[in-house]
């Protein structure tokens, strides 16, 4: 009746309904109404309909094994998109591209197998984070190590107790406390040693050895020679005066063999010590220390031939270049040797570092300078094109060149009068030569001579290569003297550097000064012609011009390694994101400051040093070597030195950055404050 065709009706317009919200879900394309506009066969219909039953249920099936076969975890969909909920349009437009990444499907067992490892561990949200982060593909590996290094450090500090309660500046406070009892330590075994001198002092009463003294005290004339004084009153001499300071001839001349006996005999310059000479002196004690270098200079008679200006300089040579010298003996016997690796005396490394690279291997320890581009310091080449070398019978040196390091003398003088200086030539002659020039300019020029009168302990000199061993000066001039010739001829003919054991009195001469050495020579290290001379000297002396002229050597000069570690890489990154432009790792040879912040003002020079206690703090033998010695050094060399801790930076980083940044302008202050 009427009711039951309003319940079909009302059936009709529910399908209906459903039937367009499907369709608006995209469940159902707009091919439903071509269906719809046709006449329908039920029977027909309700066929299609039992077979896209049955195709779906065995698309779900299939479906579901592919799930299960891939181990598929339904909640790493997003809500809406898992395989299950999509309708079949999507899984058409989907399947291409799955098909094409069926690569991937290694990647998504591994993913399982870590998911699984991480869950057992419970890490149940670095899971939740992997499927939800859209950027945890590249990001949270970098993340979790961030989080677990983070937690390390918590259990770290946790655990020790000396970590949590550290504190940067009372540890500063404690290292300068320790600086000044180490000090301090000095002075008092100073007195320790003259208190145990004063109490075996004789007393000076009776006869004896004391009396042959006093009888020699009251003399007016006729005293005693030296060599029967120490005869007859050596041991009381020797208690009075424990430490006698001689060379090993003066030894042998004035102190009769039974006369005194020391504990210790040390031999300085030992290179230049011939065996024959010393033993006198080793007879004399109970123990030797020799201390030399052997790569400096033998004992020769070189310059002595040299002084005979008849002889023909092409057939010089030097016979006894390869001379034993008590330092070769004493090595040659097996005695125990070390090495003294710190080098302090160059107040810039470029003044050393040929010498390190060319002679002793890159061992020695250099300290770098603050003055990188060498404007106050370091090693200077002036090339002196417009003289020339003259070699004949009368005449052997180079005339032009002298005159102009005459003028640098006094140039030297005028400007510089705190710094002391010395000159260093090649060649007697040329030594000669250039002492001429400077007397006559200082004639000419009586202004200066207060430069020369006022360093008593190391007076100005002009020495020749030979005879410059053991001295040292804040300055020295280098004249090569040797070179071109008249006409532009290149002779491969530098005197000594010529001979077997040429490169230890180049390495002599490069070595001597302390703030600034400045090389004369009319020819560039580009005209020596190595095929023609083929001396390692030679070979040398090229090196060295060349890094003169251009500051580049065979090996790099600055290091340019990586951080020593992330926290040094993070104190960059924060003084860099200030706006300083800062360089790592500042050095050349076996000792490097963690950060250097470079000078606005001046790029070549730098501001402060940042050291933090990463592997070069920890890899010190000692605290005087760490927490005093290195930084003395450093700041005798000119750096400004900041130092964070570790600890401090992980618990307070913006504290100590702003420590950091507050150092660099006062740093920044003083230097303008003094002119620099």
């Amino acid at each position: 009746g009427d009711a039951s065709q309003r319940r079909r009706l009302a059936e009709t317009f529910s399908w209906l309904n459903e039937l367009h919200a499907d369709r608006r879900a995209g469940e159902v394309d707009d091919t439903i109404h071509e269906i719809l506009d046709r006449e329908l066969d039920r029977a027909a219909l309700r066929d299609h309909a039992e077979r896209c039953r049955n195709a779906m249920a065995a698309f779900s099936g299939a479906l579901d094994a592919v799930v299960v076969h891939l181990e598929v975890v339904p909640d790493r969909f997003p809500e809406g998109h898992a395989l299950s909920d999509r309708s079949f349009s999507a899984f058409a437009a989907w399947l291409p591209s799955a098909r094409g990444q069926l690569d991937s499907l290694s990647d998504i067992v591994r993913f399982n197998q870590q998911a699984a490892r991480l869950a057992d561990a419970g890490l149940q949200a670095v899971i939740e984070t992997a499927v939800s982060w859209p950027d945890a593909g590249a990001h949270l590996t970098a993340r979790f190590e961030h989080a677990r290094l983070t937690a390390l450090i918590s259990a770290a500090f946790r655990d020790e107790p000396s970590l949590a309660e550290f504190e940067g500046d009372t540890h500063q406070r404690i290292i300068e406390r320790f600086r000044q009892l180490d000090l301090d330590l000095f002075q008092h075994n100073r007195a320790l040693v003259a208190r145990a001198h004063w109490k075996r002092l004789p007393s000076g009463q009776g006869g004896g050895q004391i009396g042959v003294l006093r009888r020699e005290f009251e003399k007016k004339r006729r005293h005693l020679p030296l060599r029967r004084l120490m005869a007859e009153a050596g041991n009381a001499i020797l208690q009075i005066k424990p430490v006698f300071m001689m060379s090993p001839l003066s030894i042998a001349k004035f102190l009769p063999r039974s006369s005194v006996r020391f504990d210790l005999v040390i031999f300085d310059e030992a290179s230049q010590v011939r065996p024959v000479d010393a033993l006198g002196a080793i007879l004399r004690a109970g123990q030797a220390v020799v201390v030399g270098d052997t790569r400096q200079l033998p004992p020769t008679s070189f310059f002595d031939r040299m002084a005979d200006e008849s002889a023909d300089e092409t057939e010089e040579t030097t016979a006894t270049a390869d001379l034993e010298s008590i330092l070769g003996m004493f090595c040659a016997c097996g005695a125990p040797e070390r090495m003294l690796r710190w080098h302090y005396r160059s107040r810039h490394e470029s003044l050393i570092a040929v010498s390190n690279h060319e002679f002793y291997d890159n061992r020695l320890v250099l300290f770098p300078s603050p003055d990188a581009q060498r404007e106050e310091a370091g090693l200077h080449f002036r090339h002196d094109a417009g003289t020339c070398y003259e070699r004949g019978n009368r005449r052997r040196f180079n005339a032009g060149e002298a005159g102009v390091v005459a003028e640098a003398v006094m140039e030297h003088a005028r400007q510089r009068p705190g710094l002391t200086l010395g000159v260093a030539a090649f060649s007697l002659s040329q030594a000669c030569r250039i002492e001429d020039e400077v007397e006559l300019r200082r004639r000419e020029d009586p202004s200066a001579e207060a430069f020369f009168a006022d360093h008593p302990d190391e007076p100005f000199f002009v020495k020749n290569l030979e005879n410059v061993q053991g001295d040292e000066r804040d300055v020295i001039l280098v004249s090569v003297g040797y070179g071109r010739i008249e006409g532009g001829y290149m002779p491969m003919n530098f005197g000594p550097l010529n001979q077997q054991g040429g490169e230890r009195r180049l390495n002599v001469l490069i070595t001597r000064a302390r703030r600034r050495l400045e090389v004369h020579a009319n020819f560039m290290a580009d005209d020596l012609d190595l095929a023609r001379a083929k001396s390692r000297g030679v070979a040398a002396l090229k090196t060295f011009l060349r890094y003169a002229e251009t500051g580049i050597l065979d090996v790099p000069r600055v290091s340019g390694q990586d951080a020593d570690s992330p926290f040094e890489e993070a104190v960059a990154d924060e003084l860099r994101g200030r706006g300083y432009t800062v360089d790592r790792q500042v050095g050349s040879a076996g000792f490097f400051i963690d950060l250097a912040v470079v000078d606005p003002r001046r790029s070549g020079r730098y501001l402060l040093g940042v050291e933090c206690d990463g592997a070069t703090y920890h890899s010190a033998r000692s605290a005087r070597d760490r927490d005093r010695l290195r930084q003395q050094v450093l700041e005798g060399l000119g750096w400004k030195i900041h130092r964070i801790w570790s600890t401090d930076w992980f618990m307070y980083p913006q504290r100590e950055i702003e420590k950091v940044d507050e150092a660099i302008r006062r740093a920044r202050s003083e230097g303008r404050d003094s002119g620099r």
